[in-house]
């Protein structure tokens, strides 16, 4: 057992660095990257949805979106995780993580699309755009480059919400960093680690996504 009177154990805390890492790379990653992408997609298809489709459906969609949206995302996982027993907890991580945001980038879609001037849907018209083309040559790219910022944003938040998969067992990084301390009976340096592995990976991203959303300010 380590000397609990040291507040800081360096022999400790290289050795619960391949733990962290692993926990990271293998899962954390993962299921951002990967959950990102379905929310990405899925928020748009929640969006066009909304505001394409006639009532009641859309209504039923509207309404679909916003209970997912207000539900902690932890019974989300949980309810999944009990309900869908064919499928393994990290398979439920990802899909959940990727609904639940949805939702979220649906809305910030929808206010992209609501932001495309009102003289292109009139250039459209005049020149016999069919809907289609109009949606998919004019209003979807332009939607998309004023919503990158906050979509980049949401995955971010998803980057830091992925502790919660603790609650389907799911060895994530911080679960990683808990099962290290366990074992070692100290918890501050695999701890400490999984939170700077925390700052470096999201805060030269959201540098970034401050950078992109300054640029495409100005280019507007």
């Amino acid at each position: 057992m380590q000397n609990e009177s040291n507040l800081w154990d360096w022999d400790l805390a290289f050795r619960a660095l391949p733990d962290v890492l692993e926990g990271f790379l293998t899962v954390t990653l993962l299921v951002t990257v990967v959950s990102t992408l379905i929310a990405a997609a899925l928020g748009l298809v929640w969006a066009m949805i909304i505001r394409l489709a006639p009532q009641p459906v859309s209504g039923i969609v509207r309404w679909i979106v916003s209970f997912i949206r207000m539900t902690p995302i932890v019974v989300q996982l949980l309810f999944a995780y009990y309900t869908f027993l064919m499928f393994d907890a990290i398979t439920i991580g990802i899909v959940v993580f990727g609904i639940h945001y949805s939702t979220y980038m649906s809305e910030v879609y929808r206010a992209g699309i609501d932001a495309v001037p009102k003289g292109q849907w009139e250039a459209t018209t005049a020149l016999s755009m069919s809907t289609r083309r109009t949606w998919t040559a004019v209003v979807i790219p332009q939607a998309l480059r004023a919503t990158v910022p906050a979509l980049g944003n949401y995955a971010i938040s998803m980057f830091k919400d992925t502790p919660f998969l603790l609650v389907i067992g799911v060895v994530e990084m911080v679960n990683a960093a808990q099962i290290f301390g366990g074992n070692n009976f100290r918890y501050v340096e695999a701890i400490t680690l999984a939170g700077i592995i925390f700052l470096l990976a999201s805060y030269p991203t959201s540098v970034l996504v401050r950078r992109l959303e300054k640029r495409l300010a100005y280019a507007y």
